[in-house]
């Protein structure tokens, strides 16, 4: 078993009758206005779209009762979570099953550092909770991006081998050399790689969907055209190059 599968034997153990936990979905404007059992909630979650207020209230609720309210709500609120956990680890991993145990481990750390010590005031908490998820993960297989020394190396000279990798890789390498900004790079991982949609994202930030399309796909060409040239290349440091791709 991974850690997201004894997560889910947790969550179910938790839900079961006669006594599942429930959570009161009565102060969060856009739920419905009763005590809804943990296994519904995520039911509803993943039936239904709820605008970013409703989202920000619900998972602040979550982290606040996993904060307060003892080990029950941290298994409670991860498998609130956990489809999407799921979901990422397993974006993550495709391609490297030998890794996926890690992973999944990685992503549950990530997520539940982020519950505990996240900015529940600040907006986009869900998105900043499968962030922190995302990232932690991708740690993983970063840490595999290099390559091995062949068995018998030849003695004569030979291209470097671009370490590319993993596409967050790449997004962060592109925000730190200034090619584009960090929300950026934010923007095109959660929406390409991530569950968030990016007309959700558009309504958070007050602008069309078709605009922050056009933005993510603006920064995208840069990305790639940078790839292209061989300047996201590990050791790279383009700062200052070229004009950032604003978000």
């Amino acid at each position: 078993m991974t850690a997201l599968t004894t997560a889910e034997s947790a969550f179910a153990l938790l839900t079961c009758e006669p006594a599942p936990l429930v959570f009161d979905a009565r102060p969060v404007p856009g739920l419905p206005d009763v005590l809804l059992p943990l296994t519904e909630l995520r039911v509803l979650l993943r039936c239904e779209r709820f605008d970013s207020d409703t989202t920000d209230g619900l998972w602040r609720q979550l982290a606040q009762h996993a904060r307060e309210l003892g080990p029950a709500w941290v298994v409670g609120a991860i498998g609130v979570a956990l489809p999407a956990l799921t979901h990422l680890a397993a974006k993550i991993s495709r391609g490297r099953t030998r890794h996926s145990d890690d992973v999944d481990s990685e992503v549950l750390a990530g997520f539940l550092q982020a519950l505990r010590t996240a900015d529940l005031a600040a907006p986009r908490l869900w998105l900043r909770l499968c962030w922190a998820a995302w990232r932690a993960g991708a740690s993983v297989v970063r840490a595999d991006e290099g390559e091995e020394l062949p068995a018998d190396p030849s003695c004569g000279s030979r291209l470097p081998r671009m370490p590319y990798g993993h596409p967050d890789l790449l997004l962060g390498r592109a925000a730190a050399a200034g090619l584009i900004t960090g929300e950026a790079a934010e923007l095109i991982s959660v929406t390409r790689f991530g569950d968030a949609l990016i007309e959700q994202l558009a309504v958070e930030r007050g602008v069309t969907a078709a605009a922050l399309r056009m933005r993510r796909r603006r920064a995208e060409r840069v990305v790639a055209a940078a790839v292209i040239r061989g300047d996201l290349s590990s050791g790279v440091c383009m700062s200052g190059r070229r004009a950032v791709v604003a978000v």
